[in-house]
């Protein structure tokens, strides 16, 4: 959530950040500014709602300059609006700020700086800092950079923040704590942004700040030192993204390229880390704690959202093939309580972004206890990466459409391998069942690539409950997770009021709301739980309900009782999140399109979460 885009070099700024702001949209935002210097002086231009409001509000202005900063803004404190869009401004005008997270003891501070004079023009937390670092600066009579350092010292809460001087226009200062920033460093010309995607296009190198650093960075040369005041070396590292990832590649929206992409991103998330033919797996970034997995009497996996019902089919397969008791926390709940954590425990976070600010608090409570931590993560050079004892990438490639897809199955996957690695080391699977295991799970993409080819028929089926007001979905086991997950796409994108349950629940509440407006979505599949899922189809057809079935290929049994069926390929238990989920995904995707939603930037949410 939120976006931040600074440049300062030889080249006109204004395309540079522009385009990057549309980069960023993915994030999620309600308003967007720019600053920009240049011989005549210094404009700030900022609009409530797209980047393309702010564009077409700048037409006849002037635009020119070598060095700007943008922001797009995802509302904390003020109402999105014009005057709480960022830059905000010093009191003096002589200083200006884009800031992503949120200073939570903004109030004493305003307070504090009220007393002294200080008018505000906006609600935003935002401003207290810029008019904090002019009061430091004033007062002390030092230069910005150690007035920035000495306020930054004084603040609680999550920041990053790219700040511009009048009185110094060749220079910008940027710092983090909680929140990303990422430096990209070129030939004599800096880039700033809040992630690689408004970068990528201009350059191969980037530092990641680290958190409670501040750099200021002038077309020469940058500087990084800590709040304490000590100079670092910053670690410059090569840029993994490719520019053809964020575009759409002829689909008419990132979500469903993302969706497409699960062959790829699946096939990409196990290579080099399994061998079929020998019946083995190695995960390289977990291998130094073999031994730890081997003994550990306890998991706990704490995540947000999406990751969270992933977290949960990990636990479904954690238990089942290693024989070992996991809990899935919501991490948002987690880091309020006062857990029960030993250091015989291992705490696996999940985050596709490795910025949610929750799971990130979640580990620094976990690491206190003396936890051991893995991390689960898509992005390389996140923050959860580097707070975590080890963990694993999931090489899912970037994902711009806020409703998470490709990310979810790589996670699955990744708890998939994580599972049968663990097994591997307990020998709790023989090795004969590790090899079948690991077969199925490499033919994985070529299955997903079948269930891909109904896409006609999931969009013939939301064509006729696009205008369903609530929905229900139902699974058992493993298939539980994926009702889950089926609920919150299609309420996330589509608007419509959805809700996951085990089907066996349904009894227990739900089927009260069941008659011939509701569709019924159910994880029917050939397994375990198979006879007792059609029972509860019956129950649900008993109430006039409007069923849709995930059913193994060739199924008739339930294709005679239900309205609709989907069929996915025949694969075991352990790999039906993998395949039940596509569907769904698609079902969510036609539906919303149809209701005319914003499929990529569905309303009030943000692709990561870095603020509580």
């Amino acid at each position: 959530m939120c976006g931040i885009v600074g440049y300062i070099g030889f080249r006109e700024a204004w395309p540079i950040v522009i385009k990057g702001l549309k980069r960023l949209e993915y994030r999620g935002y309600d308003s967007a500014g720019i600053a920009i210097i240049n011989t005549n002086g210094f404009n700030i231009y900022k609009k409530a709602g797209k980047v393309s409001f702010l564009e077409g509000f700048t037409e006849d202005k002037d635009r020119s300059g070598h060095i700007a900063m943008g922001h797009t803004r995802w509302a904390t404190h003020g109402a999105p609006s014009d005057r709480n869009s960022h830059p905000h401004s010093s009191n003096d005008r002589r200083l200006h700020i884009i800031h992503n997270g949120i200073i939570e003891n903004y109030a004493t501070l305003k307070e504090e700086l009220i007393n002294r004079g200080h008018q505000f023009e906006s609600d935003t937390d935002t401003e207290v800092l810029v008019h904090l670092i002019q009061e430091i600066q004033e007062i002390e009579q030092i230069d910005l950079l150690e007035a920035v350092r000495l306020a930054l010292n004084s603040v609680i809460g999550a920041y990053a923040i790219v700040i511009m001087d009048r009185e110094n226009p060749d220079q910008l200062i940027a710092a983090r704590k909680g929140s990303p920033l990422v430096i990209g460093v070129g030939d004599n010309e800096y880039f700033i942004a809040s992630d690689a995607t408004p970068i990528v296009e201009y350059v191969k190198n980037v530092i990641y700040l680290k958190d409670n650093e501040i750099a200021l960075v002038k077309r020469g040369g940058l500087l990084v030192k800590r709040l304490d005041n000590v100079i670092q070396t910053p670690l410059i590292q090569e840029l993994e993204l490719k520019l053809e990832e964020l575009e759409k590649g002829g689909f008419d929206h990132f979500m469903l390229k993302e969706i497409y992409e699960q062959p790829r991103s699946i096939r990409d998330c196990m290579r080099g880390r399994i061998n079929c033919e020998q019946g083995k797996i190695a995960l390289g970034g977990i291998k130094e704690y073999a031994e730890k997995l081997k003994n550990v009497e306890r998991i706990i996996i704490v995540a947000c959202g999406t990751s969270w019902h992933a977290g949960l089919t990990g636990e479904y397969l954690i238990e089942e093939y290693s024989r070992i008791p996991v809990e899935v926390e919501y991490a948002s709940e987690f880091r309020y309580r006062n857990p029960i954590i030993t250091e015989k425990d291992v705490v696996v976070a999940i985050s596709q972004s490795g910025e949610t600010a929750d799971t990130m608090a979640a580990i620094e409570i976990a690491k206190e206890k003396g936890a051991t931590i893995f991390g689960i993560c898509n992005v390389v050079g996140a923050s959860i990466p580097r707070i975590t004892h080890a963990g694993v990438y999931t090489h899912a490639g970037p994902e711009i459409g806020v409703a998470s897809t490709k990310a979810f199955t790589a996670q699955v996957t990744v708890l998939t391998l994580m599972a049968l690695y663990i097994a591997q080391q307990k020998g709790t699977l023989t090795t004969s069942k590790l090899t079948s295991l690991l077969t199925e799970l490499n033919g994985i993409p070529e299955k997903i690539q079948a269930v891909l080819a109904t896409n006609e028929l999931i969009k013939n089926i939301a064509e006729k409950v696009k205008d369903s007001r609530n929905c229900l979905f139902l699974g058992r086991g493993s298939g539980f997770p994926v009702a889950l997950e089926g609920a919150l796409k299609l309420k996330e994108i589509s608007y419509i009021h959805a809700e996951g349950y085990p089907a066996a629940e349904m009894k227990h509440g739900p089927i009260a709301l069941i008659d011939k407006e509701m569709p019924v979505v159910f994880i029917a599949t050939k397994n375990s739980s198979y006879e007792k899922v059609v029972s509860n189809i019956q129950e649900v057809k008993a109430r006039k309900g409007i069923v849709i079935a995930i059913v193994t290929s060739g199924d008739r049994e339930v294709e005679k009782m239900v309205d609709y069926c989907i069929e996915i390929p025949d694969a075991d238990e352990a790999f039906l999140p993998l395949l039940a989920t596509i569907p769904l995904q698609l079902l969510a995707y036609h539906i919303a399109v149809m209701r005319g939603c914003n499929v990529d930037q569905p309303r009030n949410l943000a692709k990561s979460v870095t603020v509580e």
